[in-house]
C-alpha cells in the first residue's frame, strides 16, 4: 500500500515538473518572439524567391492498353485447322506476341531505338518552321555549343558520329531525368507514359510521337509473317492469272486459225485442245489461290494488334508552378518551425547546465 502511494507521489511530481518545464519553455519562446517572427519572414522570402526562379516542369501524361487481335482459338482458329487440311497456310494464326508480353513493352518503349526515332521526329508549332525534337531538347538543356557544333542541326538519318554521340547523351538524360513509363496498377494492362520538361509543347509531342512510333513498329512485327504469306499468295495469283489469260488468248487464236476444221484431220484440233486444257488447269489453280489469298487477308486483319490510347495530354499541361501565397505560407512555416526547434534545443541545453 505504501509503495503504491510512493509511486503515485513520484508520478505526480514528474508530471508537475514536466508541466513546469513546458510552461518555462513556452515563456522562453515568447520571450524570443522577435527572432521567431524574423525567421518566419526570412523563410517566406526565401521560399518565394525559390518559387520565382525555379524552372517550371510541364508534365505530359499518356495512358494506353494493347488490344491483341490474334489467337489460336475461336472461329479463325477453327478455320485455320480446316484450311490446313487442304494445304492452305494461314501464316500467323496461333502466333504469340511473346516479345510484347508482360512488361517487355515497357522496356521496349525505353529502348534507345524508340527514343532516338522519337527525337528525330518533327515538332510543328504555329508560326514557326518544323523543328526536330532533338534540336528542341538541345536548347532545353542549354547544350554548350562549341565551334564544332555551331550551326549543327539534327537530321532524320543515322551513322553520323556527332549526331549519334549527342543522341546517346540525350537518351541517358531523358531516361534519368524526364521520362517515366510504368503500370499504375500491376493487375491491369494499362501502361502510363509520363514526360516532364520545361517546354510544354515538347513534353506533349514527345509522348505522342513515342507511342506512335512504337505502335507502327509493334504492328509491323506482329503482322510480319501474315503479310509475307499474303505477298507470296498475291504474287502467285497474279502469275497464274497471267498464264490463264495467255491460255484463253491461245484458245481464241487456235480457233480463229481453223474456224471450220476438217473432222478427219485431228491434228488441226490439237492446238485448241491443248490451250483448253491449260485454261481449265489454270482456272482451278487460280480458284484455289484466290481462296487462300482471301483467307490470308482475314488472317492479316485478325493478327493486327491495336494500341488503344485511353488518355492523351491536352494543353495546358499540369505543372509544378507554386503560387506566391502558398510559397510564402510553406516557407514561413518551415522557417518558424526550424527556429523553434533550435530555440528549444538551446533552452534544454541551458536548463541542463543550470541544474
Amino acid at each position: 500500500m505504501e509503495e503504491r502511494k510512493q509511486t503515485q507521489q513520484t508520478d505526480e511530481i514528474s508530471l508537475k515538473l514536466l508541466i513546469e518545464k513546458m510552461v518555462r519553455l513556452c515563456g522562453y519562446l515568447l520571450h524570443n518572439w522577435k527572432v521567431v517572427i524574423g525567421c518566419v519572414v526570412i523563410g517566406g522570402a526565401l521560399s518565394l524567391t525559390y518559387a520565382h526562379v525555379k524552372r517550371i516542369q510541364y508534365k505530359a501524361k499518356l495512358s494506353f492498353v494493347v488490344e491483341e487481335q490474334g489467337g489460336g482459338t475461336g472461329t479463325l482458329g477453327a478455320a485455320a485447322n480446316i484450311a490446313s487440311q487442304f494445304g492452305i497456310n494461314l501464316g500467323g494464326v496461333g502466333g504469340s506476341g511473346g516479345f510484347f508480353e508482360g512488361d517487355n513493352i515497357i522496356e521496349f518503349l525505353k529502348s534507345r531505338s524508340m527514343i532516338e526515332k522519337t527525337l528525330l521526329s518533327e515538332i510543328h508549332e504555329d508560326g514557326r518552321p518544323p523543328e526536330m525534337l532533338a534540336d528542341r531538347y538541345a536548347s532545353l538543356i542549354k547544350l554548350k555549343y562549341t565551334d564544332r557544333l555551331n550551326g549543327f542541326r539534327f537530321r532524320d538519318t543515322s551513322g553520323v558520329y556527332l549526331q549519334d554521340s549527342l543522341i546517346t547523351m540525350f537518351y541517358k538524360s531523358i531516361l534519368n531525368r524526364h521520362l517515366s513509363i510504368k503500370k499504375p496498377d500491376k493487375r491491369l494492362n494499362i501502361i502510363e507514359i509520363e514526360m516532364k520538361s520545361p517546354d510544354e509543347l515538347f513534353s506533349k509531342v514527345f509522348v505522342e510521337k513515342l507511342i506512335e512510333n512504337a505502335s507502327d513498329f509493334y504492328i509491323q512485327m506482329r503482322t510480319l509473317k501474315a503479310k509475307e504469306n499474303l505477298d507470296v499468295l498475291t504474287h502467285q495469283v497474279d502469275s497464274v492469272r497471267k498464264e490463264l489469260n495467255a491460255a484463253i488468248r491461245g484458245v481464241a487464236a487456235a480457233t480463229d486459225a481453223n474456224p471450220n476444221p476438217n473432222r478427219v484431220l485431228q491434228r488441226l484440233r490439237v492446238e485448241s485442245q491443248l490451250r483448253t486444257v491449260d485454261v481449265q488447269a489454270n482456272g482451278e489453280i487460280l480458284k484455289e489461290l484466290v481462296a487462300n489469298q482471301e483467307m490470308a487477308k482475314i488472317t492479316l486483319r485478325h493478327e493486327k494488334p491495336v494500341i488503344q490510347i485511353l488518355d492523351r495530354p491536352v494543353l495546358p499541361l499540369d505543372n509544378n508552378r507554386m503560387g506566391w501565397v502558398m510559397a510564402v505560407i510553406i516557407g514561413g512555416f518551415l522557417g518558424g518551425f526550424l527556429n523553434c526547434m533550435v530555440l528549444t534545443l538551446r533552452w534544454i541545453y541551458l536548463d541542463m547546465m543550470a541544474e
